[in-house]
């Protein structure tokens, strides 16, 4: 009881520094698409507050508030700095009540699948993306040690990346640990309205995380990032993890964060015509907007301005897995927008980004880092 009574305080402090301006309606996804105010930030908060304030909710509430991307393109836009992506989690968590035992149960197994690797790895190699290019490089000169985040899924799916990433940072000169696939980073239950289990999660991977001796954690999936920057406001300032979360916090650095201070120019690239898709949660997540095209562009790539580039591919975590019609719609003016300069290859920051618009995409799809691993 104590818990809901201070997710009741932080929601009410959010709440209140919506102005309703409408400037976030211009910007969010499922506005654009289904024009209904209730499909809104601002029609959603206004179904979050009814439900906090006089328990007044329906299973419509559930469907509008479940029709978010989360892709926190609105926070990008507010004047006023409301913190819609937590708000949208207390409000999804308060309404689950309601939810169908069906879609519990649903909602339920897809958060054990994906973050189980037993479950996952046992199915998950059939839908694989890419296989591993190239050999292993071993550092000759150890300037540092950085923590690599390994994934739930992208070992499996693209076990590509973790391995480009390690040979770049090898070729700079730094030893590469990376996580288990076990040690996943709670974005996948936090967002599904878990977080009891994502706490457990958050707090197992600090304590772990602490033990290891580097001053940098590094993460390729713009997701988990955004998930690890965020541990801070999983707690109180009086719980002993605040302080914990603050030191991992300071410590995580998306890739591009990290590779933009690093000299590039000893990689071997991949010389090919790009349009580079920009997850949401890199550019509104973790406010690192444009970062990679700058990087790219320092290397010779050079990508015409991408029409809509702040508006979200439709993969959002789990979103294409429960709202599989909006999710295709998205990804469809997505992919028309990307291949429009008749690129050779789409490139991205996030691994969900990456395989959802692969499946409808006609030219490959990459991770971004691994253009600067190429070993033919």
């Amino acid at each position: 009881m104590q818990t809901i009574g201070i997710q009741n305080l932080k929601a009410n402090d959010i709440i209140r520094k919506c102005v309703h301006c409408g400037f976030c309606l211009a910007t969010c996804p499922t506005y654009q698409l289904l024009g209904d105010e209730l499909d809104s930030p601002r029609g959603r908060i206004y179904l979050i507050k009814s439900a906090l304030e006089n328990h007044h909710f329906s299973k419509q509430s559930i469907i509008h508030l479940d029709r978010c991307l989360t892709c926190r393109s609105c926070e990008t836009t507010c004047p006023s700095g409301v913190e819609y992506a937590q708000l949208a989690d207390i409000g999804r968590e308060f309404v689950e009540q309601k939810r169908p035992l069906w879609q519990k149960v649903y909602r339920y197994f897809v958060r054990q699948f994906l973050t189980t690797p037993i479950l996952f790895n046992s199915i998950g190699f059939i839908f694989r993306h890419s296989q591993v290019k190239g050999k292993s490089i071993k550092s000759i000169v150890k300037i540092g040690k950085v923590l690599l985040l390994g994934g739930c899924v992208q070992p499996v799916l693209a076990p590509n990346i973790n391995h480009s990433i390690k040979n770049i940072l090898a070729k700079l000169g730094y030893e590469t640990i990376e996580t288990p696939q076990k040690q996943c980073c709670g974005a996948i239950d936090q967002h599904l309205s878990a977080s009891h289990d994502a706490l457990a999660k958050i707090k197992q991977n600090i304590d772990t995380w602490l033990k290891v001796e580097t001053e940098v954690i590094i993460s390729s999936a713009s997701g988990c990032g955004l998930m690890v920057k965020d541990y801070v406001s999983m707690f109180e300032a009086s719980d002993p993890y605040y302080q914990k979360a603050q030191l991992i916090v300071n410590k995580t650095k998306d890739i591009a964060e990290f590779l933009a201070d690093q000299n590039l120019s000893q990689l071997n690239l991949e010389k090919v015509d790009i349009s580079y898709h920009e997850p949401c949660t890199l550019q509104h997540g973790q406010q690192l907007g444009g970062l990679v095209d700058s990087i790219l562009n320092s290397l010779g790539y050079q990508q015409m301005p991408v029409v809509d580039s702040h508006l979200c591919c439709g993969s959002a975590g789990t979103y294409s897995i429960f709202q599989p019609k909006l999710s295709q719609q998205l990804r469809a003016n997505k992919l028309k927008h990307l291949q429009a300069t008749s690129p050779q290859m789409i490139v991205t920051a996030n691994i969900g980004c990456l395989i959802h618009l692969q499946k409808q995409a006609k030219i490959p799809v990459k991770h971004w880092v691994e253009l600067l691993d190429n070993q033919v």
